[in-house]
Parts: C-alpha cells; sequence; structure tokens
C-alpha cells in the first residue's frame, strides 16, 4: 500500500480546461509507452521497449511528494494557506540522455536494442502570487537540483538515441500531453485545500549531441558549432567572446521550412548558409543553456590533448606523427597515474575530468613540459578556467561566487587571448564546441536564468548508473 501512494496513479486530481487528447482518469500506473501504436514488422518485439507514467499523472505525484515541504514554505514566508489557492507556478526541468550499452550478462529476454533512452523530470521551483501582491514568493526551490533523487523518472525506453524514428515516435505522446498541460492548470489537493497550478517546462538537461537531434541541427562536427548562435567554427575561433544566444525553437521550425521548401531557389550551399545548418525537423523544444556536466567533460578532453601536444613542444614541429602522439599520451597517463593517482579511461567522465581540472594535475603534467615560458602559459591557463568554472557550476553563482561572476567576462577574454596567441597551434581557424560555448554565452545565460548548473543533466546521469544496477550490471565494464 505504502508503494502505491508513491508511485504515480494513486492521488486524484483533476485540469481546467481538461486536457486535450489526454483521458481524464487519474489512476494510471506504469504503461506500455507505444500503447496505441499499431505493433511493428520490425524485428524488435515492441510491447517490451518502454514503459512509461503518464506525463500529468507522473506530475501530480511528484507534487504530492513535496506537499510538505510547500506547505512549510507558505508558512515561513506569513501566507495563510487558506488565501493562497490559484496562482501557484511550477518549474520543471527535464532532462533526456542515451545510454550506450545495456546489455544483460546473461540475459535471455527479448531481442531489444543493447541501447537505452531514459527521459525524466525535476520540480525545480514552485512559487506563489499571494492575492494583492505584486511579487511572486517562492515557496519550494529544490536543494539539491542534481541528485537523482529528485530526478523523476518518466520514460524508459530500448532505443538507440541515434534511431531518430524511433525516438520521435516513443517520445511522441509523452511531448502531446506536456503541450497539453502548458496551457492548463492542474487542481490538487495540497495541505487539505484544492490548489491550481501552472507548470512550465524547460529541456535543459541534454548533452549537445541530444540538443542537436531534437532542434533539427547538423552533428557536432558541423560547421555551425553551436546550439546557442549561428556562428560558424572559423569565425568561433577568430572572435572567441562576442556572440550572443539567437537560436531558439520556433526559429528551427522556421528555419527547417525554408530548408524544406528552398522559397528562393538557392543552391544546396546557399541554402545551407541560410539556414545555419537547420536540417531536420525539430520536435522537441530544447530551453537554449549550455550542460554544465558535459561542459565540464568537453573542456576537460579539450585540456588533456593540449598536455599531451606541451608534452611534445608542438607549438616548435607541427604536424608531429602518431607514433610521437601515442607515447606523449603515455608519457601524460603514467605520470597521471603516478603521480595524481589518475586511472587513464577510455572515454573522458565527469569524476575524470574534476581531477584533471585542477592546479595540482597542471603542476605535475609541468614537471614533464621542457621550456618554463610554456610552464608559465599552461599554469596561467588553467587558473583562469578554474576562477571560470565554479560560475556555470554553481546552483546559484550570485550567492555562491559572486567575484568570479563579476569577472568573468574579463576572464574569459584572457582565456581567449592565451588560445590565440600562446596556443595558436590548436586554436588557428578551430575551436571545440564547448570551450566556444564557456567562453562566449555563459555571462548570457546566467543573466537570464540566474544559473547554469541547477539546470545540467547530472541527475538524470547519475540515475543512469540505478538503471544499470536494475538491469543487473553495476556499472560500465
Amino acid at each position: 500500500a505504502a508503494e502505491k501512494e508513491l508511485l504515480p496513479g494513486y492521488h486524484p486530481f483533476e485540469w481546467q480546461p481538461a486536457l486535450k487528447n489526454v483521458s481524464a482518469s487519474c489512476h494510471v500506473g506504469i504503461i506500455n509507452g507505444l500503447s496505441g501504436w499499431a505493433t511493428s514488422v520490425d524485428d524488435v518485439p515492441i510491447e517490451t521497449i518502454t514503459r512509461r507514467f503518464r506525463y500529468d499523472v507522473a506530475l501530480v505525484s511528484a507534487m504530492k511528494d513535496l506537499e510538505e515541504d510547500i506547505m512549510e514554505g507558505l508558512t515561513e514566508h506569513g501566507l495563510d494557506d487558506s488565501s493562497c489557492n490559484t496562482g501557484f507556478e511550477v518549474m520543471i526541468k527535464e532532462s533526456c540522455d542515451g545510454m550506450g550499452d545495456v546489455s544483460e550478462k546473461h540475459g535471455g529476454g527479448p531481442a531489444i536494442p543493447e541501447k537505452a533512452v531514459r527521459f525524466s523530470f525535476t520540480i525545480m521551483s514552485v512559487s506563489v502570487l499571494p492575492e494583492g501582491k505584486d511579487e511572486a514568493v517562492t515557496v519550494f526551490r529544490e536543494p539539491k537540483p542534481n541528485s537523482e533523487l529528485s530526478c523523476k523518472p518518466l520514460c524508459l525506453m530500448f532505443v538507440d538515441e541515434s534511431d531518430h524514428e524511433m525516438l520521435t515516435a516513443v517520445l511522441d505522446p509523452l511531448l502531446a500531453e506536456r503541450a497539453a498541460m502548458k496551457h492548463s492548470r492542474l487542481i490538487l489537493s495540497i495541505g487539505g485545500l484544492p490548489r491550481s497550478f501552472r507548470f512550465h517546462f524547460r529541456g535543459t538537461g541534454y548533452d549537445e549531441k541530444m540538443v542537436r537531434e531534437m532542434e533539427g541541427l547538423e552533428a557536432s562536427g558541423s560547421t555551425y558549432i553551436c546550439t546557442l548562435c549561428d556562428s560558424t567554427r572559423a569565425e568561433a575561433s577568430h572572435n572567441m567572446v562576442l556572440h550572443s544566444v539567437t537560436r531558439n525553437h520556433d526559429e528551427n521550425l522556421e528555419r527547417y521550412e525554408i530548408w524544406r521548401t528552398n522559397p528562393f531557389s538557392e543552391s544546396a550551399e546557399e541554402l545551407r548558409d541560410r539556414v545555419k545548418g537547420v536540417s531536420a525537423k525539430p520536435f522537441l523544444e530544447t530551453h537554449p543553456t549550455l550542460d554544465a556536466l558535459h561542459c565540464d567533460i568537453g573542456n576537460a578532453t579539450e585540456f588533456y590533448k593540449i598536455f599531451q601536444d606541451e608534452i611534445g613542444e608542438v607549438f616548435r614541429k607541427p604536424n608531429p606523427t602518431r607514433e610521437e602522439r601515442r607515447s606523449w599520451r603515455a608519457t601524460l597517463d603514467k605520470q597521471l597515474r603516478k603521480k595524481m593517482k589518475l586511472k587513464p579511461v577510455m572515454r573522458m567522465n565527469g569524476n575524470y575530468a574534476r581531477k584533471l581540472m585542477t592546479e595540482d594535475a597542471v603542476d605535475v603534467v609541468c614537471e614533464l613540459v621542457p621550456s618554463d615560458e610554456r610552464r608559465q602559459a599552461l599554469r596561467e591557463v588553467m587558473g583562469l578556467y578554474l576562477q571560470m568554472k565554479p560560475v556555470w557550476r554553481a546552483t546559484c553563482p550570485a550567492k555562491e561566487c559572486p567575484d568570479q561572476l563579476c569577472r568573468y567576462s574579463f576572464n574569459s577574454q584572457r582565456f581567449a587571448e592565451l588560445l590565440s596567441s600562446t596556443f595558436k597551434y590548436r586554436y588557428n581557424g578551430k575551436i571545440t564546441n564547448y570551450l566556444h560555448k564557456t567562453l562566449a554565452h555563459v555571462p548570457e545565460i546566467i543573466e537570464r536564468d540566474g544559473s547554469i548548473g541547477a539546470w545540467a543533466s547530472e541527475g538524470n546521469e547519475s540515475a543512469n548508473k540505478l538503471f544499470r544496477r536494475f538491469r543487473k550490471r553495476n556499472a560500465r565494464q
């Protein structure tokens, strides 16, 4: 009974106006994510590949989990709980992530793709506009927005995230429910009185690959380097700092229409330049931001390569052979393992990135760098990075690191100067996607949303570990 109460489908609620094309029944638990689709002729047994909750039912369950917190928040702000029945606004963070290999160790289950995708949401804050007041009061703010505990799974599917048709087919009903909820209010009993809630959805917990897939952009290697602005890779490497966030879902839809119809009868090249790399139909609205976790990972990958280049003094002799590169990498790995206890990893991950991006790691690498001025440069560039990083990592930068926030633009300017002078051998006409975002877009996003770190995909990524546990594999082998 206790378990039933915790899972979606237990509490009664209603929507005003009723949700379009969504059943009004409240007691719907786990459903087959493809119910309603005709059985496919594909090689996958269709009823085994996905399970989900109905979006509105899952939101109700999550709201009921917060019932006590909301009531406490009302009391704390001296609000009379009987007068606050309407005007609640709820901010939702949505995350979605593909999981690579999830095969069973000795599975005898149905033949399904050995890849999985998880879609989940987190209630970030609940605020209310008390009667007769102009200012909304935040009665609940998620203290740990990046914990797997606050991140509620909505849909699990055995689908390869690169299989666009399958992904869209599975997520489609979910998005239809989400669209319906945008124009409606939820009436739910909280603290013994019916209260009305509006939901605002922000899709921010996606890595760049997923954003590009959802928003119809070309893949990550495209010359259109950024999911936030129209810059090309060459432009971004010459002008590293001055760009503003211009892309959005509606514009992507318009651009797709232009791409599809080619109204000005242009050549393929001209057309592509006009739509700035939008070449598929966007199907899920993402909130234009940068994902703090993947930003960390992307930049660490880049620094790992810079370290190798500096060990091999590439600034003196460009175009080294494969063998030379391999030996520098081995030297670096050996040094990091010996001095920092950092085991080499196949693919960069969050934990490795955190340990690599430290003053200690640079000191260790500097022992292998022959010239003194290159050591200086490495230390300076890492020092700047460590000044910048807390700004996009913090849940609330204005409180947690106000000084670094103020100096961010100055630091990123200096960082960019170093890249284009001292490290010119690496950044002549090219730059990595996440370095561009880190240098160009952070201050604007923080000014708009108040935080980048709080809206990261980290909660969803940590919950992937749980999913693997439940599939009887303890982690990535």
